[in-house]
């Protein structure tokens, strides 16, 4: 039986609770062989007749690769389904801004790749923090993935023969990332979107474009509808549906500067935590190792550059702290290649949050370049003189045109200059095997879900996630459930759950408008993103987490009584939507700290400082934290659930790319 926690709201004091009062995580894996899991599931499941999947709805909140992917398939299925999104098209979902590739276990170039390798790269780069089913299913599923993209027109990059083209991203010793360019999120999106218009079209899939999720209907402890706001109008409506999916993506936003869009939110996920859905390991947050760095303080967002760029780019400081030279005017040997110095079999394509914390370590100790020095040199001389200008420019020209853009640079000349940001929520609402969270009738996919990437997610594998779960995964595994509500009745929007949530949602605007206080939501998101990245980023230790809960807290306190929201709630007002989404995630930071403070070891990007070898790197308790944490929500407590981690198929080991 797992333990269980609760946080005192008044201080930063664990203590236990009656193990009697836990809930059972059930993950549904199923039975057989690894290899066998998957198909030895589908085999068992339900199916339901054409005619029968007429009758019933399905509600996919999100439109981004899983939200696409899902809402398109199931509805060429033959459900009825409604998407919604809070952009104004489904083509500006953020999986356009994934640039580097999608992972896929194909081994064109024969250099010893498999789909055992690929799950075992994946379970280790985490940290041995995944499910071994989940993570093996990702893998397994790859290959057949790449083959329907190809079948919808995605022009991956490909060899002079013709064969699709590969590369290598951090924490793999192999090429298996397919890519087209550096844009190739943007293609994928665009092939999902024409699947989901395509539905559309033909009246298969309801669209409401510009439309936020504000809150979870639950009938009879089922997740049965959705309170939505018109972002044109401010008008509230209410949608049932016998399952509801959310396909919403990450939260890292609540560290305000992030690689993500600035109206990428976790609201969606946190009504559903407060609903009675389980928040699986909220502090596994990842900081990618190459994007622009920060020159103001009046930023609102950080750059990505993809990762890619790693394959071929060579990361280095200057080996003199302080120095101020041209990057070009500093020789070869006062030159730091650090990653190639600490690990000598990745060097470069060690994984991201390696990287990361190395490229911070070199900053904090005085070696960091650039205006404010807090960046680290990603040189292409040396790749340009072994393969020719041409061939650099064709594998990443349009990132180099970003660059040059943004800053100036001719990063052909002289080297970028990167620094990490905050980018990917492993973590995400608890889900079981087949993607259902602890609410019966609610699912999540991609990026909102916890379920394969443990403490470390390795590159190219965000899309790779995103796609399998709404193409492959979720329209088998939710006939299980839809199965079983046929026979149910179909929920009403004039059920009282809709009315007392409309009420509750209403009543929620109405306290922010009314506060008219003196400071702008941009003040306290900035506030919170500051104690969000010194205490709970790439490195957190037992007091600065204390003192961030503290903090936030204290936040918290100021926002309810001093944030000032122009406008109404009858009309389009990005305000009140940055004003509702960030009074989520100072609630979620909160919990972020009270999970990195739990967990009392060091395991992928949660890097706890009293928990690390003689050579600074990450130390693993097995014995006590092989399980992933499922934070349930109680009154503004949080209760903490565990699910074991059990390894049948491999043993971990420690984590070194030396």
């Amino acid at each position: 039986m797992p333990l269980l926690w609760e946080l005192d709201s008044e201080s930063f004091h664990l203590s236990f609770i009656s193990n009697s009062q836990c809930m059972k995580l059930d993950s549904k894996i199923p039975e057989g062989p690894l290899e066998d899991k998957w198909r030895n599931y589908q085999v068992k499941s339900q199916l339901i007749n054409p005619s029968n999947k007429k009758k019933l709805n399905v509600i996919v909140v999100g439109s981004g690769l899983s939200g696409a992917g899902a809402a398109s398939t199931l509805a060429e299925l033959g459900y009825d389904v409604k998407c919604f999104c809070y952009q104004d098209s489904a083509r500006r979902a953020h999986s356009v801004a994934a640039q580097g590739g999608v992972n896929a276990a194909k081994n064109y170039q024969h250099d010893g790749d498999s789909v055992f390798r690929m799950f075992y790269d994946t379970l280790k780069g985490g940290d041995f923090r995944s499910r071994e089913a989940n993570t093996y299913r990702l893998a397994e599923l790859s290959a057949p993935l790449i083959d329907h993209f190809v079948q919808q027109g995605v022009p991956f990059a490909r060899e002079y023969g013709g064969t699709l083209d590969n590369r290598s991203f951090g924490g793999v010793q192999v090429q298996r990332t397919f890519y087209a360019r550096g844009q190739t999120g943007q293609q994928l999106l665009l092939a999902a979107y024409s699947q989901l218009y395509k539905m559309v079209r033909t009246k298969k899939v309801e669209m409401f474009p510009r439309s936020e999720m504000l809150d979870l209907v639950v009938i009879d402890g089922k997740a049965k509808g959705i309170i939505v706001r018109d972002l044109v109008t401010g008008e509230l409506k209410r949608y049932a549906a016998d399952a509801v999916v959310l396909a919403t993506g990450g939260y890292s936003r609540v560290f305000r500067l992030s690689t993500l869009a600035i109206g990428c939110n976790g609201s969606a996920l946190w009504k559903a935590h407060k609903k009675g859905a389980f928040f699986g390991a909220p502090s596994f947050t990842q900081i990618h190792p190459t994007a622009l760095p920060q020159s103001s303080e009046a930023q609102s967002k950080l750059t990505l550059m993809s990762e890619s760029l790693r394959n071929d780019g060579r990361i280095w400081v200057p080996k003199e702290k302080g120095d101020t030279r041209s990057p070009n005017n500093i020789p070869e040997e006062q030159r730091d290649y650090y990653l190639e110095r600490r690990y000598p079999s990745f060097g470069n394509l060690a994984p991201r949050d390696i990287a990361s914390r190395a490229a911070k370590e070199r900053i904090d100790a005085g070696y960091g370049i650039g205006k404010l020095k807090n960046a680290v040199y990603l040189d292409f001389k040396h790749a340009i003189e072994k393969f020719g200008l041409n061939t650099v420019k064709d594998r990443y020209g349009n990132l180099f045109n970003m660059y040059n853009k943004i800053t100036g640079i001719d990063a052909y000349k002289e080297p970028m200059q990167i620094s990490p940001a905050a980018h990917f929520s492993m973590g995400g609402l608890w889900v079981d095997y087949e993607l259902m969270t602890t609410i019966p009738g609610l699912y999540a996919v991609g990026e909102c879900n916890f379920s394969d990437h443990g403490a470390n997610r390795l590159g190219a594998n965000s899309l790779l996630q995103a796609s399998v779960d709404g193409y492959f995964i979720l329209p088998n595994t939710i006939n299980n459930y839809l199965a079983t509500e046929l026979k149910e009745e179909h929920p009403s929007t004039d059920h009282p759950a809709f009315e007392k949530a409309e009420k509750e949602t209403k009543e929620n605007i109405d306290r922010i408008l009314s506060i008219n206080g003196t400071k702008t939501v941009d003040h306290f998101h900035r506030e919170l993103g500051k104690v969000m990245w010194q205490e709970c980023a790439m490195s957190r230790n037992k007091a600065g987490l204390e003192k961030a809960i503290t903090q936030i807290k204290e936040i918290r306190n100021s926002f309810w009584s001093d944030v000032k929201v122009t406008g109404t709630h009858t009309e389009m007002n990005t305000e009140l939507e940055k004003a509702l989404r960030l009074a989520d995630f100072i609630e979620l930071g909160i919990l972020m700290c009270t999970d990195a403070l739990e967990r009392e070891e060091s395991c992928g990007a949660h890097f706890r400082e009293e928990y690390q070898t003689e050579e600074g790197e990450a130390m693993r308790k097995d014995e006590k934290f092989a399980y992933v944490s499922a934070w349930e929500y109680d009154q503004g407590d949080f209760r903490l659930h565990k699910e074991v981690l059990e390894f049948e198929f491999v043993n971990p080991s420690v984590r070194s790319y030396k």
